[in-house]
């Protein structure tokens, strides 16, 4: 679905070069629910920036379900994010003067789709995420959970080939991340999502099928979730304890 291959990726300062991402190699297979974390300056959203093209790379190779994204022009990397990618970003970015149910109907009013099947799309998509009752309120009237949820249901709505999620509960608290995470583990579990989730948060991290450990710009390991979450937890904060010098709670 997702392949990332020998990705590098570096920052000119005056004379001075900072690379970023060195070599990094990774798959992400369909239905899957990935996690990347290390520590701050380990390259985790300079990396999903490129996937989503926002950032340009020195060398490497990025292909979705077999579509090599750097050969694609503009007007075509804007068709793939629309069309291909959904996104959830830490801030929201809803749009204030638009209710809840508009918001999650905007990737479909810019492809000018019918408004019947889009109505049903996100009245489907609200009442999974338990947020259909707000649907016609705005966003300064919802808690930061119920917004990242709407985000969540707005990233569905063109059923894209992967959601790209850059730290979706960074700002919530404990209860609320849960509620995101859930919503994640539903639009896996019931429409299928495949979902590429960069968090410094392990109890999030704890419950996706893999999680990518970052650092030094450089993937240092892989850990497989085998079914008990409390011990890939655990599996997760001994190797962010090694990777960070004892702190596991560094932002990218």
């Amino acid at each position: 679905m997702l392949k990332v291959n020998h990705l590098f990726k570096s920052y000119q300062t005056g004379k001075i070069t900072y690379e970023v991402l060195k070599d990094v190699c990774f798959e992400v297979e369909k239905g899957e629910f990935v996690a990347v974390m290390g520590a701050s300056g380990s390259g985790k959203t300079t990396m999903l920036n490129c996937i989503s093209c926002f950032h340009s790379y020195d060398k490497g190779e990025i292909t979705l379900n077999g579509c090599n994204l750097s050969k694609l022009d503009e007007t075509e990397i804007a068709k793939v994010r629309n069309e291909q990618l959904g996104f959830v970003f830490q801030d929201f970015m809803l749009l204030d003067g638009l209710t809840v149910f508009e918001n999650v109907c905007v990737p479909k009013v810019i492809r000018n789709e019918d408004y019947q099947p889009m109505e049903q799309k996100a009245a489907t998509l609200l009442k999974m995420f338990g947020i259909d009752h707000i649907a016609d309120k705005y966003p300064a009237e919802i808690s930061g959970g119920q917004k990242q949820r709407v985000a969540v249901a707005r990233s569905l709505m063109n059923d894209p080939l992967v959601i790209l999620a850059d730290e979706p509960t960074g700002n919530l608290d404990s209860r609320s991340s849960e509620a995101v995470i859930q919503a994640f583990i539903e639009a896996k579990k019931k429409l299928g999502a495949t979902i590429l989730m960069v968090t410094h948060d392990t109890f999030s991290a704890s419950y996706c099928d893999r999680v990518i450990m970052m650092k030094d710009g450089a993937v240092d390991c892989e850990l497989i979730n085998k079914g008990d979450r409390k011990a890939f937890l655990e599996d997760i904060l001994i190797v962010l304890k090694k990777l960070n010098g004892g702190d596991d709670n560094d932002n990218a």
